[in-house]
């Protein structure tokens, strides 16, 4: 590889477009996954909008990815000081865009599609022979694809058809049943009747417990327990009735036993457009329900461990590159209570809640440091500015002369449920502030995080 970006980013670049120069513009189109999903049968859900609102805005993630050729298109402006605290570090931002107006239940793209005048000013990136800045996006969905053909600029992945392809839960079975990659016992199902004999299968085997899960499911959504044959049957004819009401007969769901683990992971693999795979990195994730929280970075495991995931990660980019997917991939895996692994529980053919957190590890979390990239839950009354964060936190941020401290790494997500007025005013709203806390070890990393826990907490109006 040549050129004279180092790190992830010239590798990212080089991988979409060919070149570690290709300037890029990012989209942070969290849950990209509920465009693929449409259309899709499904399992009961519930979803907040002020949720919906925060996870919007974790678009501000976008800004770790490139640097000052690129450009990022955000819902909002960060907040100033914000940016000062991030030059102040010497974080080359890339050159943001914002939309005229945004709606917090809309993704970036949707709102950027929105916005005219921003389109025709970002086509100016372009550049007068074609080879300027290209698109890349969390996930591409046919609003990133139109998105890019509106504002005239090359879009730097696969098409969305081939994505969600690749990202469904089904295609994740199959592929690592080809490969010979571990997985619980489970069976993909794209029928009604391949669905209800999965499930009669399930349910008979009294020893064990089963999950029903849909194709793009995120965040532990999508996901049910099949604890008795009764359940198995209700979820059984709703989806049925789904689909008589549709006229659409073909599913996407995985059934798969539930395991013990000791320990998540959560690997990433860039895959070439020459069908060449970089291996990237692998995390410990930490989840709570289901849900995502966190990463530790280094992950603990035995060089036999890592050289499995390091293996897993070749195959897997070879049959992704095989089926026209390149870009980046992260795959979740999980260490079994005697330190087996199963490689593949699901694969994410897109930018994971990791990938926004290199930049940031390759800068500022040096030899023999602990990183753990987490989220605080905030419930506000009013807004909290990042001066009065950094105020409240004084002592705690990161500092590059101690090499330790919290690396803030969105904001936007604090404030995001303030955006709907019309319904918060006057009421608690819910928010996060996330980071990457890094010192030189997990006592001390446990005791920062302790600490800035509390530190938040005393806000008088957080009742967290």
């Amino acid at each position: 590889m040549s050129g004279t970006l180092p790190g992830f980013r010239a590798r990212l670049a080089t991988a979409l477009t060919g070149a570690p120069d290709t300037p890029l513009l990012f989209l942070g189109n969290f849950e990209v996954e509920q465009q693929w999903a449409k259309g899709e049968h499904t399992l009961p859900r519930l979803s907040a909008a002020t949720a919906n609102a925060v996870v919007n805005h974790m678009d501000e993630f976008a800004l770790f990815l490139g640097g000052g050729a690129d450009h990022v298109v955000l819902k909002t402006r960060p907040d100033d000081d914000y940016l000062d605290f991030l030059a102040g570090l010497g974080v080359d931002l890339p050159r943001i865009h914002v939309p005229g107006r945004q709606d917090p239940q809309r993704t970036v793209t949707e709102d950027a599609l929105d916005d005219p005048a921003l389109l025709a000013a970002l086509s100016a990136l372009a550049g007068p022979s074609g080879q300027g800045c290209q698109v890349t996006a969390h996930g591409i969905s046919a609003d990133e694809r139109r998105f890019a053909k509106t504002a005239g600029l090359p879009l730097a992945g696969p098409g969305p058809e081939t994505c969600k392809a690749v990202n469904s839960k089904v295609y994740s079975r199959r592929v690592a049943d080809e490969l010979g990659l571990r997985q619980p016992r489970g069976w993909a199902c794209e029928t009604l009747d391949e669905l209800a004999a999965a499930f009669a299968a399930a349910t008979a085997d009294t020893g064990s417990r089963y999950v029903v899960k849909e194709a793009f499911g995120v965040s532990g959504k999508g996901i049910a327990v099949l604890e008795s044959p009764r359940r198995a049957d209700r979820i059984l004819g709703m989806v049925r009735k789904q689909a008589e009401r549709s006229g659409n007969g073909s599913l996407a769901f995985v059934v798969e036993e539930w395991v013990a683990k000791e320990t998540d992971l959560n690997y990433q693999f860039t895959v070439g457009r020459d069908g060449g795979t970089h291996f990237d990195f692998v995390k410990e994730q930490l989840t709570e329900g289901g849900v995502h929280k966190g990463h530790r970075m280094p992950a603990r495991l035995t060089p036999a461990q890592r050289d499995a995931v390091v293996d897993a990660a070749e195959r897997l980019g070879k049959r992704l590159a095989g089926d026209g997917y390149f870009g980046v991939v992260g795959v979740d895996a999980m260490l079994d209570p005697e330190g087996g692994l199963y490689p593949v529980v699901e694969i994410n053919a897109r930018h994971n809640m990791s990938t926004y957190q290199v930049g940031l590890e390759e800068r500022f979390v040096g030899e023999g440091r602990i990183a753990v990239a987490r989220h605080y839950p905030l419930r506000l009354t009013t807004p909290l500015s990042f001066a009065e964060t950094r105020t409240l936190l004084d002592g705690l941020l990161f500092d590059p002369a101690r090499g330790s401290g919290l690396l803030v790494n969105n904001h936007a997500t604090v404030n995001a449920g303030f955006a709907e007025t019309a319904e918060t005013a006057g009421h608690t709203v819910d928010g996060r502030l996330y980071g990457v806390l890094v010192a030189e070890s997990d006592d001390r990393v446990g005791a920062l995080d302790t600490e800035i826990a509390a530190r938040l907490a005393a806000r008088k109006d957080n009742a967290a």
